[in-house]
């Protein structure tokens, strides 16, 4: 395996995908980006609002064209959206650089979601809401995630700064084996 100098995180909301994306980019000497608040910046809405007026459609055609421009980046890291996964281009797309699947179990994510206020004001629901959205999202969104991966980290119990560390470590010994 020859890892691209393009670090793609993926993984369910909650699971540390920006913090990590931070930090590991500093640890790297990279550049990061949220692709959820670019695509929020270009289109001057919060992703709640952009589905609530446009529908999911819209939303994810506008996710897979910021993918798309950011497959070219060099020496970044990219926290994507928890549904970047949903769309079969974007999963080819995603392999255009080292794709690294964060997860954490449901609990987890819920009492983090719970904690975070930004995701009551700029994340939609996309089920039912609550725990029961997240058991049911994983359960869909956890097979595209296995597909996607080069390397997995459990967040559940690591802070941000161990997870960007697990994920330094890892890369940097796949590029010697490379």
């Amino acid at each position: 395996m020859s890892p691209a100098q393009l670090l793609f995180l993926i993984g369910y909301r909650g699971t540390g995908k920006t913090a990590t994306a931070r930090l590991l980019a500093e640890k790297m000497g990279w550049r990061w980006l949220d692709a959820d608040a670019l695509l929020e910046e270009r289109d001057g809405r919060s992703i709640r609002d952009i589905f609530a007026a446009e529908g999911e459609k819209f939303f994810r055609d506008r996710e897979s064209a910021i993918l798309q421009e950011l497959a070219g980046l060099d020496q970044y890291v990219v926290a994507t959206g928890g549904g970047i996964i949903l769309r079969s281009e974007n999963r080819e797309r995603l392999k255009q650089g080292t794709v690294v699947w964060l997860q954490a179990t449901s609990d987890v994510l819920w009492q983090r979601l719970q904690a975070d206020a930004a995701t009551a004001q700029r994340r939609p629901n996309l089920a039912q809401g609550g725990l029961a959205e997240i058991e049911e999202l994983l359960h869909v969104r956890t097979p595209l995630y296995e597909a996607c991966q080069d390397f997995t980290v459990d967040t559940s119990r690591l802070a941000a700064d161990e997870v960007a560390q697990r994920i330094c470590d890892w890369f940097r010994a796949a590029s010697v084996e490379a």
